[in-house]
C-alpha cells in the first residue's frame, strides 16, 4: 500500500522504516518545516510537498499516517473525508475529548477508517497476555498497574512546546504513560473511577506533569496504580502487573518477565529476559509491533474492516488520561462514563 505521511519527526523515521519491512511504500510526505520534510523525504524514496491538504488529495496515497503533535488532528482529518482516504494518527488521538469527538464522527460520517498508532498492543507480551486473561488462566483479575519511571532530559524539553498543555496536552501520562493505559484498558476492561496526584514541573521547565500518581477502580471490580514520569534519573523500564486469584504476570518493557500462576495448563508463557525500552531513549523501541499493527490496519482497509485499534480506542484512552489530569487539578475521585 502507498501511505502519505504528514510530519517527519523523529517517530516518522520508525514509521517509515515499519512500512519499508512490510512492504508498504511512503510516497508522499510533508513537515511545516521544509528542510527536515526533504531529508526525510531523500531518505525513504517520497515526494516531498507543501501542505498536509496535498498529502491528502495525493492520487498516489492509499492512506494517511498523522505524525504530528496532538494539537493538529482534525484539518487533516476533514481533508481525508472530503478525499475519501483511511487516516491513521499518531497517539494520543488529541489533547481534549471535544476535538476527538469531532474526529470520530468526521470520520463515520465519510465512511474512512480512523485508527490510532498504540503498538504495544502487538506486542508478543500483550497479546499472550490478552488471549491468558480471557482464557481465565489468571483467575478473576483483582489488580492490574502500570509503572512508567522514565527520564527525559533537559534537551528533550528544550522547546517551548514539549509538555505544553497547548499542543501536547500535557506531560508524561499523555505522552508516554498513555500506551500503558491503552494497554490495561484493552487487557482489563473499562475503568470506572480515577484519583490522582501530581507534580507539576517537578524536575522540567514544563507547565505540565513530569510526575503523575493515580488509583484506578475498573468497572468489573478490580484495582489499579498507575504511576508515569519523566523525571527519574537515569530511566527504568516500564512495567505492568497484573494481578489475579491464580497468579500474576508482569510485563516488564515489551516482554514477559514474569507468569507466577497455580497449575496452569495451555500455551507455554513467552517470558523473557531481554527487554527493549523507551525508558531514556525514546527511540529504543522494537519496530515489530509497528509492523503488525500497521499490517492490520492495511489489512482492515483492503477488506473494509473497522481498525482493530480505532479512533473509538483512541477516545477510550484520551478519557481515561484526562480524567485522570481532572482528578489532580480538583482533588476529587472522577468517575467515567463507558470508557
Amino acid at each position: 500500500m502507498r501511505v502519505g505521511l504528514i510530519g517527519t519527526g523523529a517517530i516518522s523515521h520508525k514509521h517509515a522504516q515499519a512500512y519499508q519491512n512490510i512492504g508498504y511504500q511512503v510516497t508522499v510526505c510533508t513537515d511545516i518545516n521544509p528542510a527536515a520534510g526533504r531529508g526525510f523525504a531523500d531518505k525513504w524514496g517520497a515526494e516531498f510537498v507543501d501542505g498536509y491538504e496535498e498529502v491528502c488529495r495525493h492520487p498516489q496515497v492509499d492512506f494517511v499516517d498523522l505524525c504530528t503533535f496532538p494539537d493538529f488532528r482534525l484539518q487533516p482529518l476533514e481533508i481525508c473525508a472530503e478525499a475519501k482516504k483511511p487516516i491513521q494518527v499518531q497517539k494520543p488521538i488529541s489533547t481534549d475529548l471535544e476535538t476527538a469527538r469531532a474526529m470520530l464522527e468526521t470520520a463515520r460520517q465519510a465512511g474512512i477508517p480512523l485508527g490510532v498508532v498504540s503498538q504495544h498492543r502487538y506486542d508478543d507480551s500483550s497479546l499472550f497476555l490478552y488471549k491468558a486473561i480471557r482464557d481465565g488462566r489468571l483467575g478473576k483479575i483483582l489488580q492490574a498497574d502500570a509503572y512508567v519511571k522514565w527520564y527525559r532530559s533537559a534537551e528533550y524539553y528544550s522547546r517551548p512546546i514539549k509538555g505544553s498543555w497547548a499542543v501536547e496536552g500535557g506531560g508524561a501520562l499523555i505522552n508516554q504513560g498513555i500506551h500503558q493505559v491503552d494497554v490495561l484498558r484493552w487487557l482489563i476492561g473499562p475503568v470506572q473511577e480515577v484519583f490522582g496526584y501530581w507534580q507539576l514541573g517537578a524536575l522540567h521547565k514544563i507547565e505540565s506533569e513530569d510526575v503523575v500518581c493515580a488509583l484506578l477502580k475498573y468497572s468489573n471490580g478490580a484495582t489499579g496504580v498507575i504511576q508515569a514520569s519523566t523525571a527519574f534519573w537515569p530511566g527504568y523500564t516500564e512495567r505492568m502487573e497484573i494481578h489475579g486469584t491464580r497468579g500474576a504476570a508482569v510485563i516488564s518493557g515489551d516482554r514477559l518477565t514474569t507468569w507466577d500462576v497455580q497449575d496452569d495448563a495451555g500455551e507455554p508463557a513467552p517470558v523473557a529476559r531481554d527487554v527493549m525500552s523507551g525508558s531514556s531513549d525514546p527511540m529504543a523501541i522494537s519496530l515489530a509491533p509497528f509492523e503488525r499493527q500497521f499490517s492490520a490496519f492495511g489489512n482492515a482497509i483492503q477488506a473494509g474492516d473497522k481498525p482493530p485499534i480505532s479512533g473509538e480506542d483512541g477516545y477510550a484512552a484520551l478519557e481515561i488520561v484526562l480524567a485522570v489530569y481532572g482528578s489532580c487539578r480538583e482533588g476529587r475521585k472522577i468517575t467515567l462514563g463507558t470508557s
